[in-house]
């Protein structure tokens, strides 16, 4: 972020902290959980407030796995990786519902299909379903549409299914405890000496023992580092008004994921995606806008998936997610900054690996654990 002189001159008053965590959405929200149950002192700022950015612009899946099937996993990391992320991304979406069922935060354990939208598509679902039945991992597939909606194949993840993102988010930080500052832009981060980092925002100068970044796709506004690792990439959603008669009981990926629906817990149909469509659009930008033409796309997938539903659309929005440059996300400490750690690049996964990486990050950050598959340093 850039902050003028006029905004901030220097003399904003200086505010000490064991660790401050910068970023306010479900990543930072959960990280400053796990830093107050290690019994640290936590300050969580934002340049805006909870869950205002790609946290509460999401569809809210809690589903476990990469952002490719899990036989292309295997093949793109290797097979020790793969088993690692899926084990991780379970691992995620077990805090979720923990921290859900904490709160009496809206939930669904409905599961999840993955659906094929052509034949090489199902093929593609077929040898993923072999694979993952090969690791003992209990999904179910289908030679034909469960849905009976023109789909070719699916996979259904019955341990999986959806949650209300910004109520979840909220009830992460009323568990940590922690001490939230919002509305503060971060323009400076610098490491003073050992445990002592100096973090300049519009509000405060901060004197913190650790920082830890959670700034997902903005990462790269805050520190240069980022610039070639954290692509900010848009995403759109439509929802329609709520449905007279539920039209599903399950929620739903489509077209390698670029696709994706379910209805909420109000009884609306959302519908997502299509960037793939646009991607010299939709990727690298930061303005989270909508765009008539991948809201046409949307609209049309809606009509030709769903022809039964005629209530009018009612919300549209977009949302910016940080995607790593080869898919996973990225936890560790800056290169020159040995006491800022981070966790970002979530590569529209958020839901998927955000709390574990935010552990991962917590326990590296305090005592040096290892990331594992996680690790930035994969990148040089």
């Amino acid at each position: 972020m850039t902050v003028s002189i006029w905004q901030a001159d220097g003399t904003q008053p200086l505010y000490e902290t064991d660790v401050l965590v910068i970023g306010a959405g479900l990543v930072g929200c959960t990280a400053a959980c796990f830093l107050s149950q290690a019994g640290r002192s936590v300050v969580l700022t934002d340049a805006r407030d909870i869950a205002l950015g790609a946290s509460g612009r999401n569809a809210g899946f809690m589903i476990t796995g990469l952002d490719v099937y899990y036989h292309q996993a295997i093949a793109h990391y290797g097979h020790a990786v793969a088993q690692e992320l899926w084990s991780l991304s379970a691992r995620t979406v077990r805090y979720w519902r923990t921290f859900a069922q904490r709160d009496a935060v809206p939930l669904r354990e409905c599961g999840v299909l993955l659906l094929a939208e052509s034949a090489a598509e199902a093929a593609d679902l077929e040898q993923a379903a072999r694979a993952l039945d090969a690791d003992g991992i209990p999904i179910e597939f289908h030679s034909r549409d469960p849905l009976g909606r023109g789909y070719h194949a699916a996979i259904r993840q019955p341990f999986d299914g959806m949650v209300q993102p910004v109520a979840l988010t909220q009830a992460i930080f009323a568990q940590s405890g922690a001490t939230l500052i919002v509305n503060n832009e971060v323009y400076a981060i610098k490491q003073l000496a050992a445990e002592r980092v100096l973090v300049e925002s519009r509000l405060y100068r901060f004197l913190a023992r650790k920082v830890l970044l959670c700034t997902n796709a903005y990462s790269a506004l805050i520190e240069p580092y980022f610039a070639d690792k954290v692509i900010p990439t848009r995403g759109q959603v439509l929802v329609t008004a709520p449905l007279l008669q539920p039209v599903l009981e399950t929620c739903g990926y489509s077209n390698y994921g670029y696709m994706y629906f379910r209805q909420t817990f109000d009884g609306r149909l959302l519908i997502g995606g299509a960037r793939h469509l646009f991607k010299a659009q939709e990727q690298p930008t930061y303005e989270d806008r909508i765009t008539e033409s991948v809201q046409d796309a949307l609209e049309t997938y809606l009509r030709r998936r769903f022809p039964e539903v005629s209530a009018p659309v009612e919300r549209r929005w977009a949302g910016i997610m940080g995607f790593s440059i080869d898919g996973l996300p990225l936890v560790g400490c800056l290169p020159d900054k040995p006491d800022v750690g981070f966790a970002v690049g979530f590569t529209g996964h958020g839901l998927s690996f955000g709390a574990a990486a935010a552990e991962r990050a917590v326990d590296h950050l305090l005592n040096g654990a290892s990331i594992g598959a996680l690790d930035a340093a994969r990148l040089g």
